[in-house]
């Protein structure tokens, strides 16, 4: 393995969504990650995804976590482990034989990485949930939608993979530097309330000196302000623009002849006035042609682009942002190293496709593995 973290070994115990996300970044930055999956056809808890962008660059086996044989396997396989990450409700891992207090009696080094919504402890913590109920109680979801409009989740980036899987590879990573300047593992409570909280601390920090009206699409931010928004073109596409600093405002003034416009503006007296005429403004032209005069000006502009175009863009093929691999165009590894480059990903292998491989090098023996296989404890 290559990159900055090549020479750890992580156990993943699959799940869905933030767990995964955490295990493919510190994949793509070199760590060895066993993803531990249930026998049969891959993760019960999920539609089966092929090709799975989440669960790229990994080895995995197939352990059937409710029988002590299995239960035994994840135990040898974290005694020399640096680390594993769980996304289990709050005491399952305990019950299973397989909780911090087992695990860190071994392997005193260990980092145990838990993933949950609401943490391991409070009223919610027993409760299920998804990433809108978590930005929702932390405050988040508050914040997001227009103007006298219902709050709209933005997908789900801010709890599951901003404010969950990567809180917990950030986690991960301090933690095991820790652990290997004392000798001494610990337990990381991740949860997606916590990090998408964190997430937000501009926006308090702004709230909190009496910058930010607490109510959607009011903000310069949030589309309360006309300068930092979308806008649709002639041609039914849309264009971003967020000339925030007085400097860059007057710039896309000069380039778009918009001398219209208050030259202030910071003055919200005139954002509605401005509104509709920056809405005419880009009326006029199509989107490739507000990128013709636009893009690469101080104006801060970008074309909106969808899913489709988005790795097709000049810029994103300049940097490869985008990589396909196995014909599955798919982000690239972020961010980048100028010492320890990263290797390209690969694909999400087929589930359990290593169990027999890292049960040898375990030194199990050929016997005693299609045992094991003849029991359903392993699949392969």
């Amino acid at each position: 393995m290559t990159g900055s973290l090549a020479g750890l070994r992580i156990i993943e115990i699959a799940s869905i969504g933030p767990g995964p996300f955490c295990g493919m970044m510190l994949a793509d930055h070199g760590a060895e990650v066993i993803r531990i999956e249930r026998p049969g056809d891959g993760l019960a808890v999920a539609p089966a995804v092929t090709a799975d962008i989440l669960a790229r660059s990994r080895r995995s086996m197939k352990i059937d976590l409710k029988s002590p044989e299995g239960i035994s396997i994840v135990q040898g396989l974290c005694r020399d482990a640096d680390g594993l990450i769980e996304g289990f409700r709050p005491g399952v891992m305990e019950r299973l034989g397989l909780g911090p207090d087992v695990l860190l009696k071994e392997n005193p080094r260990l980092v145990f990485g838990r993933m949950t919504g609401w943490g391991q402890e409070g009223p919610y913590a027993q409760a299920a949930g998804h990433d809108i109920n978590y930005i929702a109680l932390a405050g988040n979801l508050h914040t997001y939608g227009r103007a006298d409009q219902k709050p709209t989740p933005p997908a789900n980036v801010v709890g599951d993979f901003g404010g969950g899987g990567m809180m917990l590879a950030f986690g991960m990573v301090s933690a095991i530097l820790h652990a290997r300047a004392s000798g001494k593992g610990q337990v990381i409570d991740c949860a997606m309330v916590d990090g998408a909280a964190v997430l937000a601390s501009m926006t308090w920090s702004l709230y909190g000196a009496g910058r930010w009206r607490d109510e959607r699409g009011a903000n310069l931010v949030d589309t309360g302000a006309p300068f930092y928004d979308t806008y649709e073109t002639a041609d039914g596409k849309f264009i971003a623009i967020g000339p925030v600093e007085p400097q860059f405002y007057h710039e896309l003034l000069q380039l778009t002849g918009a001398s219209q416009l208050p030259a202030n503006h910071f003055d919200a007296k005139e954002w509605p006035a401005m509104q509709i005429g920056l809405e005419k403004l880009f009326q006029t032209r199509t989107r490739d042609e507000w990128c013709t005069l636009l893009e690469g000006t101080d104006a801060c502009f970008a074309p909106v682009l969808s899913l489709a175009e988005a790795p097709l863009h000049p810029h994103n093929r300049a940097r490869e942002t985008f990589l396909t691999v196995d014909g599955k165009v798919q982000p690239a590894p972020a961010p980048r190293f100028s010492v320890t480059g990263t290797a390209a990903p690969r694909m999400s292998c087929k589930a359990g496709e290593d169990t027999e491989a890292i049960l040898i090098a375990m030194g199990y023996q050929s016997e005693r593995i299609a045992n094991l296989k003849a029991a359903g404890i392993i699949g392969s």
